[in-house]
């Protein structure tokens, strides 16, 4: 169990949210300002992708170019949802990407193996956010966090997530 010290908040509940553990809960001693907080794991799925490295992915240092990962990551994601998203669900939405924000961490190489590790961060809106590691073997080589519009199919407009879609990557 964990102590913080929260001056001048006295008989309070509080909860937040992380990425890694849901739900956080701090509960205040009487006469005192220590709260105990409580910290769960959370059963965040993380979708693994294996990524194909081709001659044609290596830049002229000869390593993956910088590039290559944005295909990568829209390779993964995607397959994410194809995987854990019913047929229906696919005839009727339609994933764009808005940004993307990549940390290299170490260069990838045409014969490593490397594999896409894709977790769903948040849902607010027609918006959706996911964190992709690349790794080669244990070491993270790459982090991408990413934003996503869902679109309706039909209008190619955006599309509110509906909670029954958020709880396939987000279960409560």
């Amino acid at each position: 169990m964990s102590t913080f010290n929260f001056p001048q908040k006295r008989n309070t509940i509080f909860s937040c949210f992380t990425q890694q553990y849901r739900p956080i809960v701090g509960i205040e001693s009487s006469g005192w300002s220590t709260y105990f907080l409580t910290m769960t794991p959370a059963p965040i799925p993380t979708y693994h992708y294996p990524i194909s490295i081709s001659p044609g992915d290596i830049d002229h240092m000869g390593h993956v170019n910088n590039a290559v990962y944005l295909q990568w990551v829209q390779e993964a994601v995607v397959s994410y949802w194809e995987h854990g998203s019913t047929l229906e669900a696919r005839e009727q939405m339609l994933w764009v990407a808005l940004k993307h924000e990549i940390s290299y961490r170490m260069p990838v190489f045409l014969n490593d193996h490397v594999e896409a590790q894709v977790t769903a961060t948040g849902t607010h809106g027609s918006r959706a956010s996911f964190t992709t590691l690349f790794k080669r073997g244990d070491d993270l080589a790459t982090e991408v966090r990413s934003s996503w519009c869902c679109v309706d199919v039909t209008t190619r407009r955006p599309r509110r997530i509906s909670p029954d879609i958020a709880n396939i990557f987000l279960p409560q």
